[in-house]
C-alpha cells in the first residue's frame, strides 16, 4: 500500500518548499514531480493577445516556472532525503518533441536537465527518469477546451487507435519506481500509443 498526503505548496518558492520538507518523512523512496501544466490556458490574453514583449515574457516564464523550475527546486529541496536505491520521476510531455512554445520548451528542459540529475544521483543508486504522456483522457489538462476535431486527430495519430488513460501513466510511473527498473535512468519513457515513435 502506498501512503500519501496532499500538502499544498508553491513549488517555485524555496521558502514554501522548506516548509513542505518539514512536513514530510525523513526518508523518501520515490519522488514524482507531477506539478505543472500548460499555464497558457490560464493566461489573460484580453489586452494584447500575449504579443507585447512584457506579457509574452510573463507567460513564457510562467510555463518555465511551473514545469521546469518547480521540478528542479523540489528535487533539490528533497535530495538529501531520497533513499539510496530510490527513484525520481518527472512527468514530461509528448509536446517536448513536437512543439515550439513555452510549455513545450519547459518540458524539453525537464528531459534535458534529467540527464544531469541521473548522473548526480546515480552513485547513490537513485534513478531519474521522465514519463512523457501523449493525449490522456479524464484529466484537467485541457480545461474542457479540447475541440472534438482535435481530439479525433490526437487519437488518429496513435498506433493503438485510442487515447491514453490515467492508468497508463500511473503504470509507467509504478514501473520506474520499482526495483525492476533499477538500471534504467536518464531516460524518457514515452507513453503515447505510438503518436510519437522513437527508436
Amino acid at each position: 500500500m502506498i501512503r500519501s498526503s496532499p500538502p499544498v505548496c508553491d513549488h517555485t518558492d524555496p521558502a514554501a518548499l522548506l516548509r513542505l520538507a518539514a512536513e514530510l518523512p525523513e526518508r523518501l523512496d520515490v519522488l514524482v514531480n507531477n506539478a505543472g501544466g500548460q499555464t497558457d490556458f490560464d493566461a489573460d490574453f484580453d489586452v494584447d493577445g500575449g504579443t507585447h514583449p512584457a506579457s509574452y515574457a510573463r507567460d513564457f516564464r510562467a510555463n518555465l516556472d511551473a514545469n521546469l523550475l518547480g521540478a528542479a527546486l523540489t528535487t533539490r529541496a528533497l535530495e538529501d532525503r531520497l533513499a539510496d536505491g530510490g527513484a525520481v520521476i518527472h512527468i514530461g510531455s509528448i509536446a517536448a518533441d513536437q512543439g515550439s512554445g513555452s510549455y513545450e520548451a519547459a518540458k524539453a528542459g525537464v528531459a534535458s536537465w534529467n540527464v544531469e540529475l541521473a548522473r548526480l544521483l546515480g552513485p547513490r543508486g537513485i534513478t531519474a527518469n521522465v514519463v512523457a504522456p501523449g493525449y490522456i483522457t479524464d484529466t484537467e489538462f485541457f480545461r474542457d477546451r479540447l475541440a472534438g476535431a482535435r481530439r479525433e486527430r490526437l487519437v488518429t495519430d496513435t498506433a493503438t487507435g485510442r487515447p491514453g488513460s490515467v492508468d497508463d501513466i500511473t503504470g509507467a510511473v509504478a514501473f520506474l519506481a520499482s526495483p525492476a527498473a533499477g538500471h534504467i535512468t536518464g531516460q524518457v519513457l514515452n507513453v503515447n500509443g505510438g503518436a510519437h515513435a522513437t527508436r
